[in-house]
């Protein structure tokens, strides 16, 4: 019997392939939604409360993602789809009311406009993020099915069994079932 794999080795983690770049992107919008939020919220509050807050909302949750991405577990990946999903659901929220109602927003955040001022990764970064989780849970399921199935099948060949009933000592059940013996 083999010795279960590292997480950082499963071809279905999120630190291989794309997933390092998402990851990558995830870090860098926590970095800077994170530090611009501060600065604002420290230098000038007063000015647009409601923007720089939002930032760093937005600032947590690139974190959460960033954290969760990172980390690939199971549960890791429930609590990133959740934050992928909390943070689509706040990129079009926000970008239509900072469109709706600009004079609330004095000065931008990272989601004013569906992420406009960054280039619009703001909104597609989440699509990209639930999609790359909807495929390594997929690959998971159908590698957890592989291996149940295989398991299956080994047991009803007797797989890890001495000898068959009522077969002689050393003849494995493989052979019994091969041979139409029972």
């Amino acid at each position: 019997m083999a010795p279960p794999e590292a997480p950082a080795s499963q071809p279905d983690s999120t630190r291989t392939g794309p997933g390092r770049l998402l990851v990558a992107i995830y870090a860098l919008f926590a970095l800077a939604a994170s530090a611009r939020a501060g600065v604002q919220i420290a230098t000038k509050f007063s000015h647009a409360p409601v923007a720089y807050l939002l930032s760093a909302f937005a600032g947590a949750v690139y974190i959460l993602a960033t954290v969760t991405l990172t980390v690939g577990s199971p549960v890791a990946r429930r609590i990133a789809v959740l934050s992928c999903s909390i943070e689509l659901v706040g990129v079009l929220a926000v970008g239509t009311w900072s469109l709706a109602d600009p004079a609330r927003f004095p000065d931008a955040t990272v989601w004013s406009s569906y992420g406009s001022g960054y280039g619009f990764v703001p909104l597609v970064l989440p699509v990209f993020g639930l999609l790359w989780l909807r495929r390594l849970t997929k690959r998971a399921r159908a590698r957890t099915t592989t291996v149940t199935s295989a398991e299956d099948a080994g047991e009803a060949a007797g797989g890890g069994v001495a000898h068959a009933e009522g077969s002689a000592p050393g003849r494995g059940a493989e052979n019994v079932v091969t041979d139409g013996r029972t």
